[in-house]
């Protein structure tokens, strides 16, 4: 055979399963010798599971390399930024918070929207908060400091009248305190102190003086006769001083200096808040004089901690 450059071949008989196999011992010259089947064939099977290796390794960069270009040239198109990515990064945030808010709406706002068609009080407490659940619950708790939690309540009062005692009351410079059957209101705190200072009006404007009690000492069965002149001529009597009324809890004092007023001023008071307890706003007791009672604690002024007044 001619191939176009000299090759020698041997051969060796086929002996124990042998096959004559060529050998290359130059570019130029082959050579076939012996070799065992079985290793023949593993050699052929080894040879062809590395290339195939090596073709899959090199098809899967060249995959890779194409895909990271197409990404490359998909972003370059899109025009996508970092800045751009935080924007859309934002406006998702920014409508998860509002579906929260649509449809995470509080079931305690739910039940304040269904009462507010059937409650005209409650629908004027609400106003134009109702969809708000922060300014509905604003609303609401204003309202409840201010006139209490009962809407409906139509008597505050107490069945059970309050006791009186008196500890070393001095006229010119003592407290009277009151305890209430619970901590006031804002509403409350009006009432009292409302109380307090007309009381206080009328003994600064000579309204408690035992000599002038003409009308009093006389019988109404017949048109009694006023002398305007003695009413005049007679000693005034009034009020000096008054504090205002402070409040810690359910305890309430008010610092007083009688003056020259006479004491049934005291009977007049106690009439007044007689009234006050059975009708609006019960009251324990009241004590007059006293330097501490209670839990009542001097310089304490934050209204965290209880602490309302009324100013006189």
């Amino acid at each position: 055979m001619k191939l176009g450059m000299e090759c020698c071949c041997s051969f060796t008989p086929n002996t124990q399963n042998h096959l004559l196999i060529p050998s290359v011992t130059s570019p130029l010259i082959t050579t076939f010798t012996k070799r065992p089947l079985v290793s023949t064939l593993k050699q052929i099977r080894a040879s062809s599971s590395d290339n195939g290796s090596c073709s899959s390794s090199s098809n899967s960069r060249r995959e890779a390399g194409g895909s990271d270009s197409r990404t490359e040239k998909d972003a370059v198109v899109s025009g996508t930024t970092a800045r751009g990515r935080r924007l859309l990064k934002l406006r998702e945030v920014k409508r998860e918070r509002e579906y929260d808010r649509l449809h995470n709406y509080p079931a305690w706002a739910k039940v304040l929207e269904n009462a507010c068609k059937n409650d005209e009080e409650l629908r004027a407490v609400l106003g134009d908060s109702i969809g708000n659940p922060e300014l509905m619950r604003k609303r609401v708790e204003d309202r409840v400091r201010k006139k209490g939690r009962d809407f409906h309540k139509s008597k505050t009062g107490s069945v059970v009248a309050f006791k009186v005692s008196f500890r070393d009351f001095n006229p010119l410079d003592s407290y009277i305190w009151f305890e209430l059957l619970g901590s006031p209101t804002d509403q409350d705190v009006d009432i009292i102190g409302s109380v307090v200072q007309a009381w206080y009006v009328m003994g600064r404007l000579g309204a408690f003086n035992s000599s002038n009690l003409q009308v009093g000492n006389q019988s109404m069965d017949y048109n009694p006769i006023y002398d305007a002149d003695k009413g005049f001529n007679v000693m005034p009597s009034s009020f000096h001083e008054i504090g205002d009324v402070e409040f810690q809890d359910n305890w309430g004092r008010v610092w007083v200096d009688l003056g020259t007023s006479d004491f049934f001023s005291i009977d007049v008071l106690l009439n007044c808040f007689t009234v006050l307890s059975s009708e609006y706003l019960g009251i324990q007791q009241v004590v007059f004089g006293g330097r501490r009672m209670g839990d009542w604690e001097e310089g304490m002024t934050s209204a965290e901690d209880g602490y309302k007044y009324f100013k006189i």
